[in-house]
């Protein structure tokens, strides 16, 4: 390693997460960051990414196949990136000697908890796209048992690309009502928030004081799409009243959505970090300073 701070990789660095990673990397200061978007590296392509993650200290794995309906009918071709795509990604760490944060998903979970799902929590996905994220998460446990990190989210939303947070604002100003869904629960968790807390993470590994294995990186809190969409509006000023309740039944869609995806936080605590805030007052906070529009 050259410093402290080491050499990252930032894979996917072109969504919505991997460029709130870039950002965040760079405000830091002190480290060499090299940002990859998925047309710059295949993660099929094991030869690729042995190259390049060579001569890094950490690899943050934001490179996905994000589409959850569309991995029902091509759950070969998801797979082949969220699973096999990992495998290749820790393998490269373990021969570098990198750290390896990679970031997954509570759709490995089958939603039917009611109180917060622990790390060691028992997996079961509901859908094809959750199957291909668990195959990744289960190569890096066991390739890197000692320097890979699974990262699991839920509910992004942020400054870049489609997501739910920024699809209230624009249909805001088209709708008069918004029909939201009020029977999932979750943690909206802003990507920004997220991309701090696994730099925090890369340098607790980095310097030997977080443990390897799985983390779960939401919001703290708990609401559901419709608790989200009313405190967006409250928070822009517009008329929460105008977002009414519907059920999941009303939006039928390829893949089934866990009811429940509450996750717990504890083993931030052996890391050395605290959870992540409240999921309303990270909401407050992302609008108030990076404004979130819609940006596609």
């Amino acid at each position: 390693m050259t410093n402290q701070s080491g050499h990252w990789l930032v894979t996917g660095a072109g969504g919505m997460l991997g460029q709130d990673l870039v950002t965040a990397l760079a405000g830091t200061g002190g480290r060499q960051v090299t940002a990859a978007t998925r047309a710059e590296l295949d993660l099929t392509d094991a030869d690729a990414v042995l190259a390049a993650v060579k001569g890094h200290d950490v690899v943050v794995n934001a490179a996905a196949w994000t589409n959850v309906d569309g991995a029902e009918t091509q759950e070969d071709a998801a797979t082949a990136i969220n699973g096999e795509g990992v495998a290749h990604l820790a393998r490269a760490c373990e021969q570098a000697g990198a750290r390896l944060l990679h970031v997954s998903t509570d759709y490995v979970f089958p939603g039917n908890a009611t109180s917060p799902y622990p790390e060691d929590a028992p997996t079961a996905p509901l859908n094809a796209y959750g199957r291909g994220k668990l195959v990744g998460e289960q190569a890096v446990t066991r390739l890197l048992p000692e320097t890979g990190y699974v990262v699991r989210t839920a509910w992004l939303y942020g400054t870049h690309g489609r997501n739910f947070v920024n699809t209230m604002l624009r249909l805001a100003a088209e709708r008069e009502h918004l029909d939201v869904v009020d029977d999932q629960l979750g943690q909206p968790t802003w990507s920004y928030a997220l991309a701090q807390r696994l730099v925090a993470l890369g340098d607790a590994a980095l310097a030997g004081r977080a443990p390897a294995g799985i983390y779960h990186g939401t919001a703290s809190g708990q609401t559901t799409w419709y608790g989200l969409a009313r405190a967006v509006f409250a928070l822009r000023g517009l008329d929460p009243a105008r977002i009414r309740p519907t059920t999941s039944e009303h939006y039928r869609l390829p893949a089934a959505r866990p009811a429940y995806s509450v996750l717990g936080h504890e083993r931030w605590q052996a890391a050395g970090l605290s959870p992540m805030p409240d999921w309303h007052e990270m909401l407050s906070d992302a609008l108030a300073e990076r404004g979130l529009v819609a940006t596609s």
